[in-house]
């Protein structure tokens, strides 16, 4: 009897998953791969459902003989192990991103004499319920705030990207590259202090209240729901800190970040140019342990940035600072420079780690860029934020656009490099 096999990364099983296996059922003996959640994350969406309750699921399906864990998204692990005589998979991998995956797929099955097929995908009223859903199931606070901690479990790196409003938080969530055959995307969203008070057009100084940055977060949630690191600055005062914290937790937000400074905020990346004051320890370790207390639930992680480095007080200075913080109570350290050379943050990661293996570690590569995840990842770095790309790149596209629609008096000249109003507009979903 012939081996038909066919990969699931769903944990909603609908008319189209049951057509596969109808039709995979007439070649012979159907054995189905469930996707691992390390390979799922990059490839689709996060799971709501464990892969143990996943591969339950596919194993009470009519018409399945047998499941597999699948880890490897390129399939080159199952392929090579099972060499089914037929792999079988919906069309809907014939083109966008997932085509890199399909190649692949059919150079390994006609190597060893096998065969692909593709099914027309269903998609009809009912999937389409269901697939919304399953988002509004991972949108939820309940579920999309426990989610930062099971990335950092579950992945090398963290990847963050900055949001700032509803259309940005799209981006983020929608971006799916294809590199070397292999899918990726982004695993959280962070809501930059910078970045929302410029799209207000207010200067960085938490000069916009907490009212009007919690309505950001309302509206990057609303359409999306990818974990979301919210960025504190100070805290402000510990007594407003405490509601700081309730309220971020009770929205669903996943993390906070605090820096240890005091008085008007002024941007880390001005260091000594500007004067800045930072915290006690002993001061910032009440502010973590007051949040801490507050919180109601074990998902909400209060994150301390140290700004030792930033204010050139040493490397001795920050590293008795995360210690003092993590006995506070802090569920991670972020580490800042305004450095080209990431030296001296990998320098820090490294002596953190020789006394603290667990704790996560998070940082800011806007002026050490030429460090990649990967690097970051072998010094013990668990989350990257890429804290102010997006903004950065829009400001000048937008100057350059208004520039030339005065200087040409019409629209011609720049319409070559924008995008098409409908493309934006199937970036957005309809109900």
């Amino acid at each position: 009897m012939k081996k038909v096999y066919t990969c699931f990364c769903t944990d909603v099983i609908h008319d189209g998953h049951l057509n596969i296996l109808n039709e995979a059922k007439k070649y012979g003996r159907v054995i189905v791969g469930c996707l691992s959640d390390k390979a799922l994350i990059r490839y689709n969406r996060f799971p709501t459902v464990s892969q143990e309750e996943r591969v339950k699921l596919y194993r009470s399906l009519e018409g399945v003989d047998e499941v597999v864990i699948q880890e490897d998204m390129l399939y080159d692990d199952v392929l090579m192990l099972i060499q089914p005589d037929i792999v079988i998979h919906g069309d809907n991998w014939k083109e966008g991103p997932e085509k890199a995956i399909r190649d692949h797929v059919e150079k390994l099955v006609k190597g060893y004499g096998g065969e692909l097929i593709d099914i027309p995908y269903t998609y009809n009223e009912k999937v389409k319920k269901l697939d919304l859903q399953l988002k509004e199931k991972l949108s939820m606070p309940e579920y999309r705030r426990k989610r930062l901690r099971q990335l950092i479990e579950m992945t090398p790196v963290v990847k963050t990207m900055e949001a700032h409003s509803g259309l940005t938080g799209l981006i983020v969530e929608k971006t799916v590259v294809e590199h070397e055959g292999k899918l990726d995307q982004f695993d959280a969203m962070w809501v930059s202090s910078l970045c929302d008070s410029t799209a207000k057009g207010k200067p960085d100084i938490e000069l916009v209240d907490m009212t009007s940055r919690f309505r950001t977060i309302d509206d990057i949630m609303e359409v999306t729901t990818k974990p979301i690191i919210f960025d504190g600055d100070t805290g402000g005062l510990t007594e407003h800190f405490v509601y700081t914290v309730r309220s971020l937790e009770r929205m669903g937000v996943s993390a906070v970040i605090i820096e240890d400074k005091t008085g008007l905020k002024k941007n880390s990346l001005f260091g000594t140019e500007v004067e800045q004051t930072q915290a006690s320890i002993e001061d910032f370790s009440e502010k973590i342990a007051a949040g801490k207390k507050a919180q109601l639930t074990d998902d909400f992680m209060i994150i301390a940035r140290i700004e030792s480095l930033i204010l050139e007080r040493g490397m001795e200075d920050a590293l008795e600072r995360a210690a003092a913080f993590v006995k506070a109570g802090a569920d991670g350290i972020m580490i800042h420079s305004r450095r080209k050379d990431p030296a001296e943050i990998l320098e820090f990661c490294d002596k953190f780690r020789e006394t603290d293996k667990k704790t996560p570690i998070v940082v800011v590569p806007s002026s050490f860029n030429t460090i990649t995840e990967a690097e970051l990842a072998e010094h013990g770095v668990n989350i990257v934020i890429y804290a102010n790309q997006l903004t950065r790149s829009a400001f000048p596209a937008m100057k350059k656009t208004a520039e030339d629609i005065l200087k040409y008096h019409r629209a011609k000249e720049v319409d070559d490099r924008l995008m098409p109003i409908k493309d934006i507009i199937t970036l957005i979903d309809e109900l």
